[in-house]
Protein backbone atom coordinates (compact mmCIF):
# COMPACT_ATOMS: atom_id res chain seq x y z
CA UNK A 1 0.00 0.00 0.00
CA UNK A 2 1.58 3.18 -0.43
CA UNK A 3 1.24 6.60 0.25
CA UNK A 4 1.26 10.50 -0.74
CA UNK A 5 3.02 13.25 1.36
CA UNK A 6 1.31 16.02 0.54
CA UNK A 7 3.89 18.22 2.42
CA UNK A 8 3.51 20.72 5.34
CA UNK A 9 1.00 23.64 5.59
CA UNK A 10 3.58 26.45 4.72
CA UNK A 11 3.09 30.29 5.82
CA UNK A 12 1.45 32.25 3.07
CA UNK A 13 3.61 34.57 1.43
CA UNK A 14 4.18 38.22 2.25
CA UNK A 15 4.24 41.14 0.32
CA UNK A 16 7.84 41.38 -2.11
CA UNK A 17 10.51 42.92 -0.20
CA UNK A 18 11.28 46.32 -2.24
CA UNK A 19 8.38 46.56 -3.86
CA UNK A 20 4.71 49.23 -3.33
CA UNK A 21 5.56 51.07 0.11
CA UNK A 22 5.39 48.71 2.79
CA UNK A 23 9.03 49.45 3.91
CA UNK A 24 10.93 52.55 4.55
CA UNK A 25 14.54 53.34 4.27
CA UNK A 26 15.38 53.68 7.64
CA UNK A 27 14.32 51.96 11.24
CA UNK A 28 11.94 54.16 12.71
CA UNK A 29 13.86 55.81 15.35
CA UNK A 30 16.41 56.82 12.99
CA UNK A 31 13.86 58.65 10.78
CA UNK A 32 11.29 60.00 13.57
CA UNK A 33 15.25 61.30 14.86
CA UNK A 34 14.97 63.84 12.04
CA UNK A 35 11.08 64.59 11.44
CA UNK A 36 11.55 65.55 15.57
CA UNK A 37 13.24 68.53 13.99
CA UNK A 38 10.93 69.68 11.63
CA UNK A 39 8.75 72.17 13.92
CA UNK A 40 6.47 72.96 11.36
CA UNK A 41 5.48 69.26 11.10
CA UNK A 42 5.18 69.11 14.85
CA UNK A 43 2.68 72.00 14.97
CA UNK A 44 0.23 71.06 11.61
CA UNK A 45 0.36 67.88 12.74
CA UNK A 46 -0.83 68.70 16.92
CA UNK A 47 -3.16 71.00 15.70
CA UNK A 48 -4.91 69.00 13.36
CA UNK A 49 -5.14 66.07 15.45
CA UNK A 50 -6.53 68.24 18.25
CA UNK A 51 -8.95 69.23 16.04
CA UNK A 52 -10.42 65.76 14.64
CA UNK A 53 -9.80 64.41 18.40
CA UNK A 54 -12.31 66.89 19.96
CA UNK A 55 -15.08 66.64 17.02
CA UNK A 56 -15.08 62.78 17.51
CA UNK A 57 -15.41 63.27 21.10
CA UNK A 58 -18.44 65.21 20.86
CA UNK A 59 -20.44 63.31 18.26
CA UNK A 60 -19.32 59.85 19.51
CA UNK A 61 -20.83 61.58 22.72
CA UNK A 62 -23.95 62.03 21.07
CA UNK A 63 -24.60 58.40 20.47
CA UNK A 64 -26.04 55.90 23.57
CA UNK A 65 -25.11 52.77 22.13
CA UNK A 66 -21.65 54.18 20.68
CA UNK A 67 -19.89 50.78 22.39
CA UNK A 68 -23.03 48.76 21.60
CA UNK A 69 -22.07 49.56 17.50
CA UNK A 70 -18.13 49.08 18.94
CA UNK A 71 -18.97 45.60 20.11
CA UNK A 72 -21.30 45.26 16.33
CA UNK A 73 -18.79 46.37 14.35
CA UNK A 74 -16.09 43.72 15.82
CA UNK A 75 -18.15 41.04 16.02
CA UNK A 76 -19.06 41.05 12.02
CA UNK A 77 -15.27 42.07 10.79
CA UNK A 78 -14.31 39.22 13.50
CA UNK A 79 -16.68 36.42 11.78
CA UNK A 80 -15.89 37.64 8.48
CA UNK A 81 -11.96 37.03 8.82
CA UNK A 82 -13.55 33.57 9.93
CA UNK A 83 -15.45 33.31 6.62
CA UNK A 84 -13.07 34.67 4.14
CA UNK A 85 -12.68 32.88 1.44
CA UNK A 86 -16.43 32.17 1.13
CA UNK A 87 -17.16 35.72 1.15
CA UNK A 88 -14.80 36.55 -1.45
CA UNK A 89 -16.14 33.70 -3.36
CA UNK A 90 -19.48 35.11 -3.14
CA UNK A 91 -18.89 38.89 -3.77
CA UNK A 92 -16.54 37.19 -6.86
CA UNK A 93 -20.19 35.71 -8.32
CA UNK A 94 -22.45 38.25 -7.76
CA UNK A 95 -20.25 41.12 -9.23
CA UNK A 96 -19.53 38.28 -12.60
CA UNK A 97 -23.65 38.48 -12.43
CA UNK A 98 -23.95 42.14 -12.81
CA UNK A 99 -21.99 43.26 -15.76
CA UNK A 100 -18.67 43.10 -13.99
CA UNK A 101 -15.23 41.17 -14.09
CA UNK A 102 -13.22 40.00 -11.08
CA UNK A 103 -9.43 39.86 -11.00
CA UNK A 104 -7.05 38.08 -8.45
CA UNK A 105 -3.76 39.70 -7.16
CA UNK A 106 -1.50 37.86 -4.89
CA UNK A 107 0.89 41.22 -4.70
CA UNK A 108 0.94 44.28 -5.96
CA UNK A 109 3.32 42.99 -8.71
CA UNK A 110 -0.08 41.54 -9.97
CA UNK A 111 -1.90 43.64 -9.48
CA UNK A 112 0.19 46.67 -10.98
CA UNK A 113 0.06 44.66 -14.52
CA UNK A 114 -3.46 43.88 -14.12
CA UNK A 115 -4.10 47.50 -14.14
CA UNK A 116 -1.95 49.06 -16.64
CA UNK A 117 -3.22 46.26 -18.93
CA UNK A 118 -6.71 47.15 -18.37
CA UNK A 119 -6.05 50.69 -18.91
CA UNK A 120 -3.93 50.16 -22.22
CA UNK A 121 -6.94 47.94 -23.61
CA UNK A 122 -8.92 50.95 -23.18
CA UNK A 123 -6.28 53.39 -25.78
CA UNK A 124 -6.62 56.02 -23.26
CA UNK A 125 -3.07 57.50 -21.82
CA UNK A 126 -4.69 59.45 -18.54
CA UNK A 127 -6.61 57.86 -15.75
CA UNK A 128 -8.31 59.95 -12.80
CA UNK A 129 -8.18 58.28 -9.38
CA UNK A 130 -10.06 58.59 -6.53
CA UNK A 131 -8.71 58.21 -3.03
CA UNK A 132 -7.28 54.65 -2.57
CA UNK A 133 -4.69 53.24 -0.34
CA UNK A 134 -4.48 50.18 -1.75
CA UNK A 135 -3.03 51.46 -4.88
CA UNK A 136 -0.31 53.65 -2.48
CA UNK A 137 0.54 50.67 -0.80
CA UNK A 138 1.65 48.54 -4.02
CA UNK A 139 3.18 51.80 -6.05
CA UNK A 140 0.51 52.02 -8.45
CA UNK A 141 0.89 55.29 -9.63
CA UNK A 142 4.97 54.51 -9.91
CA UNK A 143 4.23 51.74 -12.24
CA UNK A 144 1.60 53.63 -14.45
CA UNK A 145 3.97 56.36 -15.04
CA UNK A 146 6.84 53.77 -16.38
CA UNK A 147 4.13 52.17 -18.87
CA UNK A 148 3.44 55.95 -20.13
CA UNK A 149 -0.26 56.40 -18.47
CA UNK A 150 -0.88 59.06 -15.84
CA UNK A 151 -2.44 58.95 -13.15
CA UNK A 152 -4.17 62.02 -11.81
CA UNK A 153 -5.29 61.81 -7.98
CA UNK A 154 -8.48 63.97 -7.68
CA UNK A 155 -8.63 64.15 -3.97
CA UNK A 156 -7.81 67.20 -2.90
CA UNK A 157 -4.93 65.70 0.08
CA UNK A 158 -3.56 62.88 -2.46
CA UNK A 159 -3.28 65.78 -5.24
CA UNK A 160 -1.47 68.08 -3.00
CA UNK A 161 1.17 65.12 -1.94
CA UNK A 162 1.13 64.23 -5.82
CA UNK A 163 1.88 67.68 -6.68
CA UNK A 164 4.64 68.14 -4.29
CA UNK A 165 5.97 64.81 -5.46
CA UNK A 166 5.38 64.00 -1.79
CA UNK A 167 4.56 60.37 0.52
CA UNK A 168 1.11 60.42 2.43
CA UNK A 169 1.55 60.50 6.38
CA UNK A 170 -2.12 60.27 7.14
CA UNK A 171 -4.56 57.65 6.49
CA UNK A 172 -7.43 59.95 5.94
CA UNK A 173 -5.38 62.82 5.77
CA UNK A 174 -2.50 62.50 3.76
CA UNK A 175 -1.74 66.05 3.71
CA UNK A 176 -1.93 66.75 7.48
CA UNK A 177 1.54 67.78 7.69
CA UNK A 178 0.92 70.50 5.18
CA UNK A 179 -0.20 73.98 5.70
CA UNK A 180 -2.05 76.51 3.96
CA UNK A 181 1.12 78.40 2.41
CA UNK A 182 2.57 75.37 1.78
CA UNK A 183 -0.12 73.97 -0.52
CA UNK A 184 -0.13 77.85 -1.60
CA UNK A 185 3.19 77.74 -2.83
CA UNK A 186 2.84 73.82 -4.37
CA UNK A 187 0.06 75.03 -6.45
CA UNK A 188 1.88 78.22 -7.90
CA UNK A 189 4.37 76.13 -8.83
CA UNK A 190 2.76 72.73 -10.15
CA UNK A 191 -1.16 73.62 -11.70
CA UNK A 192 -0.88 75.42 -15.09
CA UNK A 193 -2.14 78.50 -15.54
CA UNK A 194 -3.25 79.01 -12.00
CA UNK A 195 -3.38 82.53 -11.18
CA UNK A 196 -0.19 83.93 -9.89
CA UNK A 197 -2.06 86.11 -7.58
CA UNK A 198 -3.45 83.09 -5.42
CA UNK A 199 -3.49 83.93 -1.88
CA UNK A 200 -3.96 81.07 1.14
CA UNK A 201 -7.50 81.47 2.16
CA UNK A 202 -8.72 77.83 1.27
CA UNK A 203 -11.53 78.31 -0.76
CA UNK A 204 -9.44 80.50 -3.02
CA UNK A 205 -6.91 76.82 -2.90
CA UNK A 206 -10.02 74.55 -3.09
CA UNK A 207 -11.20 76.53 -6.50
CA UNK A 208 -8.11 76.63 -7.77
CA UNK A 209 -8.04 72.77 -7.71
CA UNK A 210 -11.36 72.86 -8.74
CA UNK A 211 -11.31 74.12 -11.83
CA UNK A 212 -7.61 72.27 -12.45
CA UNK A 213 -9.44 68.97 -11.73
CA UNK A 214 -12.45 69.81 -13.89
CA UNK A 215 -10.88 69.42 -16.87
CA UNK A 216 -9.59 66.67 -16.16
CA UNK A 217 -13.38 64.65 -14.92
CA UNK A 218 -14.65 65.56 -18.10
CA UNK A 219 -11.99 64.50 -20.30
CA UNK A 220 -10.58 61.48 -19.05
CA UNK A 221 -12.30 57.89 -19.94
CA UNK A 222 -10.90 55.82 -17.49
CA UNK A 223 -10.95 56.03 -13.33
CA UNK A 224 -8.77 53.66 -10.97
CA UNK A 225 -11.11 53.86 -7.27
CA UNK A 226 -10.36 51.81 -3.99
CA UNK A 227 -13.66 50.42 -1.55
CA UNK A 228 -13.76 51.32 1.77
CA UNK A 229 -16.25 48.08 1.61
CA UNK A 230 -17.50 45.38 -0.91
CA UNK A 231 -20.92 43.37 0.18
CA UNK A 232 -20.62 40.12 -0.62
CA UNK A 233 -24.30 39.74 -0.44
CA UNK A 234 -24.98 41.73 -3.24
CA UNK A 235 -21.89 42.35 -5.15
CA UNK A 236 -21.89 46.16 -4.04
CA UNK A 237 -18.92 48.21 -3.66
CA UNK A 238 -18.82 51.51 -0.91
CA UNK A 239 -16.58 54.25 -1.44
CA UNK A 240 -16.98 56.97 1.18
CA UNK A 241 -15.28 60.47 0.92
CA UNK A 242 -15.99 64.26 1.62
CA UNK A 243 -15.60 66.15 -1.26
CA UNK A 244 -17.78 64.94 -4.28
CA UNK A 245 -14.45 64.38 -6.38
CA UNK A 246 -14.69 60.76 -5.76
CA UNK A 247 -18.22 60.48 -7.05
CA UNK A 248 -17.19 62.08 -10.02
CA UNK A 249 -14.84 59.65 -10.82
CA UNK A 250 -16.94 56.88 -9.93
CA UNK A 251 -19.67 58.34 -12.56
CA UNK A 252 -18.38 60.06 -15.86
CA UNK A 253 -15.82 57.61 -17.10
CA UNK A 254 -16.51 54.92 -19.32
CA UNK A 255 -14.11 52.10 -17.47
CA UNK A 256 -14.04 51.69 -13.59
CA UNK A 257 -10.87 50.05 -12.06
CA UNK A 258 -11.36 49.08 -8.37
CA UNK A 259 -8.68 48.17 -6.31
CA UNK A 260 -9.77 46.12 -2.73
CA UNK A 261 -7.83 44.75 -0.39
CA UNK A 262 -9.68 41.19 0.25
CA UNK A 263 -10.47 42.29 4.28
CA UNK A 264 -12.41 45.08 2.99
CA UNK A 265 -15.34 42.40 2.26
CA UNK A 266 -18.53 42.60 4.39
CA UNK A 267 -21.15 39.41 4.88
CA UNK A 268 -24.38 41.32 4.04
CA UNK A 269 -25.97 44.78 2.79
CA UNK A 270 -27.19 45.75 6.57
CA UNK A 271 -24.01 45.76 8.04
CA UNK A 272 -23.35 48.65 5.96
CA UNK A 273 -25.99 50.21 8.72
CA UNK A 274 -22.94 49.75 11.97
CA UNK A 275 -20.19 50.76 9.56
CA UNK A 276 -21.37 53.76 7.77
CA UNK A 277 -22.01 55.14 11.84
CA UNK A 278 -18.42 53.70 13.15
CA UNK A 279 -16.65 55.17 10.13
CA UNK A 280 -17.49 58.90 9.94
CA UNK A 281 -17.53 59.27 13.37
CA UNK A 282 -14.39 57.86 14.30
CA UNK A 283 -12.43 59.57 11.06
CA UNK A 284 -13.19 63.25 10.62
CA UNK A 285 -15.55 63.90 13.59
CA UNK A 286 -18.90 63.95 11.61
CA UNK A 287 -22.07 62.15 12.09
CA UNK A 288 -22.41 61.25 8.26
CA UNK A 289 -20.09 60.95 5.07
CA UNK A 290 -21.00 63.98 2.74
CA UNK A 291 -20.72 61.30 -0.27
CA UNK A 292 -21.58 57.67 0.18
CA UNK A 293 -21.04 56.18 -3.29
CA UNK A 294 -21.98 52.49 -4.41
CA UNK A 295 -22.65 50.89 -7.09
CA UNK A 296 -23.08 47.10 -8.57
CA UNK A 297 -21.79 45.84 -11.53
CA UNK A 298 -22.65 47.69 -14.30
CA UNK A 299 -25.61 49.32 -15.30
CA UNK A 300 -26.64 49.95 -19.01
CA UNK A 301 -26.67 53.35 -19.96
CA UNK A 302 -25.89 55.16 -16.39
CA UNK A 303 -22.11 54.91 -15.15
CA UNK A 304 -19.15 53.19 -16.61
CA UNK A 305 -20.24 50.41 -19.00
CA UNK A 306 -17.14 48.49 -18.41
CA UNK A 307 -16.22 47.85 -14.06
CA UNK A 308 -13.39 45.77 -12.88
CA UNK A 309 -12.43 44.58 -9.71
CA UNK A 310 -9.36 43.54 -8.81
CA UNK A 311 -8.70 41.13 -4.89
CA UNK A 312 -5.36 42.38 -3.58
CA UNK A 313 -3.93 39.79 -1.44
CA UNK A 314 -0.53 41.84 -0.95
CA UNK A 315 0.56 39.93 2.70
CA UNK A 316 -3.36 39.66 4.02
CA UNK A 317 -3.46 36.17 3.69
CA UNK A 318 0.00 36.11 5.64
CA UNK A 319 -1.80 38.37 8.38
CA UNK A 320 -4.62 36.04 8.25
CA UNK A 321 -2.58 33.01 9.01
CA UNK A 322 -1.55 34.73 12.15
CA UNK A 323 -3.42 33.41 14.90
CA UNK A 324 -3.20 36.85 17.33
CA UNK A 325 -2.09 39.64 14.92
CA UNK A 326 -4.84 38.58 12.30
CA UNK A 327 -7.40 40.71 14.38
CA UNK A 328 -5.16 44.23 12.49
CA UNK A 329 -7.54 43.20 9.19
CA UNK A 330 -10.41 44.44 11.13
CA UNK A 331 -8.78 47.91 9.98
CA UNK A 332 -11.62 50.15 8.37
CA UNK A 333 -8.76 52.49 8.26
CA UNK A 334 -10.63 55.66 10.01
CA UNK A 335 -7.26 57.16 11.05
CA UNK A 336 -8.97 57.58 15.06
CA UNK A 337 -5.41 55.67 16.42
CA UNK A 338 -3.23 57.65 14.44
CA UNK A 339 -5.21 60.80 16.28
CA UNK A 340 -4.45 59.87 19.95
CA UNK A 341 -1.20 58.05 19.25
CA UNK A 342 1.42 60.66 21.18
CA UNK A 343 4.08 59.10 19.37
CA UNK A 344 2.54 59.98 16.05
CA UNK A 345 1.43 63.51 16.70
CA UNK A 346 5.09 64.48 17.29
CA UNK A 347 7.06 61.86 14.76
CA UNK A 348 4.43 62.63 11.84
CA UNK A 349 3.43 59.55 9.72
CA UNK A 350 7.06 59.65 7.28
CA UNK A 351 8.79 58.14 10.17
CA UNK A 352 6.85 55.27 9.67
CA UNK A 353 8.30 54.15 6.16
CA UNK A 354 5.20 52.89 4.58
CA UNK A 355 1.62 53.59 3.48
CA UNK A 356 -0.03 52.72 6.37
CA UNK A 357 1.75 54.93 9.73
CA UNK A 358 0.33 55.55 13.00
CA UNK A 359 -0.52 52.82 15.55
CA UNK A 360 -2.41 50.14 13.20
CA UNK A 361 0.62 51.02 10.62
CA UNK A 362 2.90 49.49 13.06
CA UNK A 363 0.65 46.30 13.53
CA UNK A 364 -0.24 45.70 9.82
CA UNK A 365 2.88 46.97 8.07
CA UNK A 366 5.00 43.98 9.53
CA UNK A 367 2.12 41.80 9.05
CA UNK A 368 1.97 42.31 5.60
CA UNK A 369 5.64 42.75 4.34
CA UNK A 370 7.49 41.07 7.18
CA UNK A 371 10.16 41.92 9.55
CA UNK A 372 12.77 40.22 8.67
CA UNK A 373 12.64 39.91 5.00
CA UNK A 374 16.61 41.28 5.14
CA UNK A 375 18.93 41.95 7.27
CA UNK A 376 18.72 44.93 9.64
CA UNK A 377 14.92 45.22 8.24
CA UNK A 378 13.55 48.51 9.33
CA UNK A 379 10.07 47.28 9.27
CA UNK A 380 11.34 45.48 12.71
CA UNK A 381 11.62 48.85 14.52
CA UNK A 382 7.70 49.39 14.22
CA UNK A 383 6.13 47.59 16.55
CA UNK A 384 8.37 49.82 18.90
CA UNK A 385 7.01 52.92 18.12
CA UNK A 386 4.48 52.66 20.66
CA UNK A 387 4.54 53.94 23.83
CA UNK A 388 1.57 51.40 24.86
CA UNK A 389 -0.64 53.50 26.24
CA UNK A 390 -3.60 52.06 25.80
CA UNK A 391 -5.15 55.26 23.42
CA UNK A 392 -5.51 53.54 20.54
CA UNK A 393 -7.67 50.71 21.68
CA UNK A 394 -9.91 52.83 23.56
CA UNK A 395 -10.54 55.13 20.28
CA UNK A 396 -10.58 52.31 17.63
CA UNK A 397 -14.49 51.87 16.57
CA UNK A 398 -14.07 48.05 15.69
CA UNK A 399 -12.15 47.14 19.33
CA UNK A 400 -8.49 46.02 18.15
CA UNK A 401 -6.48 45.82 21.01
CA UNK A 402 -3.34 47.13 19.06
CA UNK A 403 -1.05 47.74 22.30
CA UNK A 404 -1.81 43.59 22.98
CA UNK A 405 -0.82 42.93 18.61
CA UNK A 406 2.46 44.89 19.00
CA UNK A 407 3.44 42.93 22.41
CA UNK A 408 2.63 40.10 20.57
CA UNK A 409 5.13 41.40 17.46
CA UNK A 410 7.78 42.16 19.77
CA UNK A 411 7.87 39.01 21.14
CA UNK A 412 7.88 37.93 17.58
CA UNK A 413 10.78 39.98 16.30
CA UNK A 414 12.48 38.71 19.58
CA UNK A 415 12.37 35.10 18.61
CA UNK A 416 13.23 35.72 15.38
CA UNK A 417 16.20 37.57 16.13
CA UNK A 418 18.50 34.80 17.37
CA UNK A 419 20.69 36.05 20.17
CA UNK A 420 20.98 39.66 20.56
CA UNK A 421 22.38 41.69 23.48
CA UNK A 422 18.62 42.39 25.09
CA UNK A 423 18.23 38.60 24.72
CA UNK A 424 20.95 37.94 26.93
CA UNK A 425 20.68 40.38 29.58
CA UNK A 426 17.07 39.79 30.10
CA UNK A 427 18.38 36.31 30.15
CA UNK A 428 20.35 36.74 33.04
CA UNK A 429 17.98 39.08 34.75
CA UNK A 430 15.49 35.94 34.89
CA UNK A 431 18.74 34.18 36.46
CA UNK A 432 19.15 36.58 38.89
CA UNK A 433 15.46 36.89 39.86
CA UNK A 434 15.02 33.03 40.01
CA UNK A 435 17.40 33.50 42.91
CA UNK A 436 16.90 35.18 46.04
CA UNK A 437 20.43 35.40 47.56
CA UNK A 438 21.80 36.71 44.01
CA UNK A 439 18.94 38.77 43.88
CA UNK A 440 19.92 40.08 47.28
CA UNK A 441 23.58 40.98 46.15
CA UNK A 442 22.74 42.17 42.47
CA UNK A 443 20.28 45.03 44.60
CA UNK A 444 23.05 45.89 46.78
CA UNK A 445 25.45 46.48 43.90
CA UNK A 446 22.79 48.24 42.57
CA UNK A 447 23.83 51.22 44.56
CA UNK A 448 27.06 52.13 42.92
CA UNK A 449 24.28 53.99 40.27
CA UNK A 450 24.51 56.83 42.96
CA UNK A 451 28.06 57.59 42.62
CA UNK A 452 27.04 58.47 38.82
CA UNK A 453 24.04 60.38 39.90
CA UNK A 454 24.01 64.01 40.01
CA UNK A 455 22.95 66.44 42.42
CA UNK A 456 19.34 66.15 41.74
CA UNK A 457 19.42 62.69 42.47
CA UNK A 458 19.16 61.43 38.55
CA UNK A 459 21.02 59.76 36.35
CA UNK A 460 21.72 61.58 32.45
CA UNK A 461 23.89 58.81 31.10
CA UNK A 462 23.95 55.11 31.00
CA UNK A 463 26.59 53.29 29.41
CA UNK A 464 25.76 51.02 26.44
CA UNK A 465 23.92 48.74 25.95
CA UNK A 466 21.67 51.24 28.19
CA UNK A 467 22.55 54.68 26.36
CA UNK A 468 19.40 54.00 24.43
CA UNK A 469 17.07 54.68 27.23
CA UNK A 470 19.40 57.98 29.01
CA UNK A 471 19.57 59.87 25.45
CA UNK A 472 15.71 60.80 25.84
CA UNK A 473 15.03 60.27 29.75
CA UNK A 474 16.64 60.94 32.93
CA UNK A 475 17.02 57.75 35.58
CA UNK A 476 16.49 58.15 39.36
CA UNK A 477 19.09 57.09 41.19
CA UNK A 478 19.26 53.86 43.35
CA UNK A 479 18.17 54.40 47.11
CA UNK A 480 20.22 54.73 49.68
CA UNK A 481 18.47 51.49 51.12
CA UNK A 482 16.81 48.58 49.19
CA UNK A 483 13.10 47.90 50.66
CA UNK A 484 14.08 44.76 51.65
CA UNK A 485 17.05 46.16 53.81
CA UNK A 486 14.55 48.16 55.30
CA UNK A 487 12.02 46.07 55.71
CA UNK A 488 14.92 43.92 57.79
CA UNK A 489 15.79 47.08 60.33
CA UNK A 490 14.63 47.81 63.06
CA UNK A 491 13.04 51.16 61.50
CA UNK A 492 10.89 49.18 59.03
CA UNK A 493 9.92 46.78 62.08
CA UNK A 494 8.87 49.88 63.98
CA UNK A 495 6.89 50.75 60.88
CA UNK A 496 5.10 47.89 60.59
CA UNK A 497 4.02 47.50 64.27
CA UNK A 498 2.52 51.02 63.72
CA UNK A 499 0.85 49.95 60.53
CA UNK A 500 -0.67 46.71 61.89
CA UNK A 501 -1.50 48.68 65.44
CA UNK A 502 -3.55 51.68 63.01
CA UNK A 503 -5.16 48.83 61.24
CA UNK A 504 -6.48 46.54 64.68
CA UNK A 505 -7.48 49.86 65.67
CA UNK A 506 -9.33 50.99 62.73
CA UNK A 507 -10.69 47.52 63.23
CA UNK A 508 -12.18 47.42 66.19
CA UNK A 509 -13.28 51.07 65.82
CA UNK A 510 -15.43 49.62 62.99
CA UNK A 511 -17.08 46.77 65.34
CA UNK A 512 -18.40 49.42 67.75
CA UNK A 513 -19.72 51.32 65.25
CA UNK A 514 -21.83 47.95 63.83
CA UNK A 515 -22.94 47.93 67.76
Amino acid sequence: MSSTFLGMPATPPRSPYGTGNLRGDRTFPEAAHDELRNEQLRRNLGRATHTIRAKRLNVTGELPDWEELRDAGSAIKTDTMNRLPELLEQLERKVTERGGTVHWARDGVEANEIVTRLVKATGSGDVIKVKSMATQEIGLNEHLESAGITPYETDLAELIVQLAHDKPSHILVPAIHRNRDEIRQIFLKEIPGVDPGLDNVPAHLAAAARAYLRQKFMTTKVAISGANFGIAETGTLCVVESEGNGRMCLTLPDTLITVMGIEKVLPRHQDLEVFLQLLPRSSTGERMNPYTSMWTGVTPGDGPQDFHLVLLDNGRTAALADRIGRAALNCIRCSACLNVCPVYERAGGHAYGSTYPGPIGAVLTPQLAGMHAAKDDPNSSLPYASSLCGACFDACPVKIDIPSLLVELRHQHTEESGTTAEKLAMKAAAGVMKRPKLYTVAQKGAAIGRVIAGRDGKISHLPPPFDGWSDSRDTAAPPKQTFRSWLASADGAATMRAAADEHEKSRKNQKEEEK
